[in-house]
């Protein structure tokens, strides 16, 4: 079931939420990003910055920032513990009514605090709002929207969206979880390193319902060389394998029926192999040489990942167009043609997928 409607009004009591933001070697963005924290409007807002052993200057600029402001803590970690067991060391300490994790180097767009957190205000069974990340690379570009408006879905709906897509529709910085239901829904699952956000919103859906902010950006996220994304996190076999690994963590540990258990991981598995197949033609697609070393994978890894997850692989569309390019020189005119097509249909698919998670959110 999807619940469309107007942003609720502000509650009498501002409400109170905590910011962690995890920082290694992200000095020369913190400034930033506690300024697109504490100039947060109609929220009372607290800020926890935790340095993990950064060799750059991250340690002395947080406390500057620490120094001017009162809400500002920080912790310094003497040795660098990780991502994951620095977000699960500061997320419980939360006493404030919702909690946000944002990296140092992404911001929070103005007034995405207020409109989160009025909708959770307005209805005790959510407990999880996301809106649409704005991706920059040196300075976000500030959209003027006059009308902002929520969706909201139960939990069990929002999660079969999820499975469908294949791909995670909350990136991380737009997402404001209530306190409470966090604690119940747990923290991140250190076996998952690269894929730990999607299999924690899949959780936390499924012990509260989730909405979106619709319109206006939730949220910067930053996009550069040096981000965990495209260092430790690179190429398309190792990001489906990880994908699948937290969806299959998810089910594991998920009270559900075995007759659904199945029907989300047939889904999953389904859109993975076609994800699979789509990237090996793109790396074979004569008008894209060296796509292979671009995403890391080499194509026939990446199409045995594909076979072996998904037994009626060769129904899928992707798998026919692949089909017909591994035949190259000796491809007739009727498999180039066919080749064409899908990669035509390839990209629609791409494109339509795209619109439907930017504008409605899934």
């Amino acid at each position: 079931m999807m619940r469309i409607g107007t942003l609720p009004p502000r509650p009498a009591v501002p409400a109170t939420v905590l910011v962690v933001v995890p920082c290694y070697n992200y000095g020369r963005y913190l400034r930033a990003c506690a300024d697109s924290i504490l100039s947060q409007e109609g929220v009372a807002v607290e800020m926890l910055i935790m340095d993990d052993a950064s060799t750059d200057d991250s340690a002395a600029i947080a406390a500057e920032i620490a120094a001017a402001d009162p809400r500002v803590r920080v912790v310094s970690h003497p040795v660098n513990r990780g991502h994951i067991q620095t977000y699960n060391e500061a997320l419980p300490t939360a006493t404030s009514d919702y909690v946000v994790l944002l990296s140092a180097d992404d911001l929070l767009a103005p007034g995405a605090l207020d409109r989160a957190t009025r909708i959770m205000a307005a209805d005790r069974r959510i407990g999880l709002v996301y809106g649409h990340p704005q991706e920059f690379s040196t300075a976000p570009v500030t959209r003027t929207v006059r009308f902002a408006s929520r969706t909201a879905w139960r939990g069990s709906r929002w999660i079969d969206h999820q499975f469908d897509r294949g791909l995670s529709i909350i990136h991380s910085p737009e997402a404001v979880v209530r306190t409470s239901v966090h604690r119940q829904a747990g923290w991140y699952r250190p076996e998952l390193p690269h894929s730990g956000d999607l299999e924690l919103w899949l959780r936390i859906a499924a012990v509260a319902d989730v909405a979106r902010v619709n319109g206006p950006d939730q949220a910067y996220r930053r996009v550069h060389d040096e981000s965990m994304m495209r260092t430790r996190f690179s190429g398309a076999l190792r990001d489906l394998v990880e994908r699948r690994r937290a969806y299959e963590s998810f089910l594991d540990g998920a009270a559900l029926s075995p007759r659904r258990t199945a029907r989300l991981r047939r889904l999953m598995n389904r859109r993975l192999a076609a994800e699979a197949f789509g990237w090996a033609c793109a790396m074979t697609e004569e008008l894209q040489p060296g796509l292979a070393d671009v995403v890391g994978a080499d194509a026939a890894d990446v199409v045995a990942f594909g076979e072996s997850i998904y037994p009626g692989f060769r129904g899928l569309a992707a798998w026919r167009e692949l089909d017909a390019r591994s035949r190259g020189p000796a491809m007739t005119r009727v498999d180039r043609a066919g080749a064409r097509a899908g990669a035509a249909l390839r990209e629609l698919s791409g494109r339509l997928r795209w619109r439907r998670w930017r504008y409605l959110g899934y």
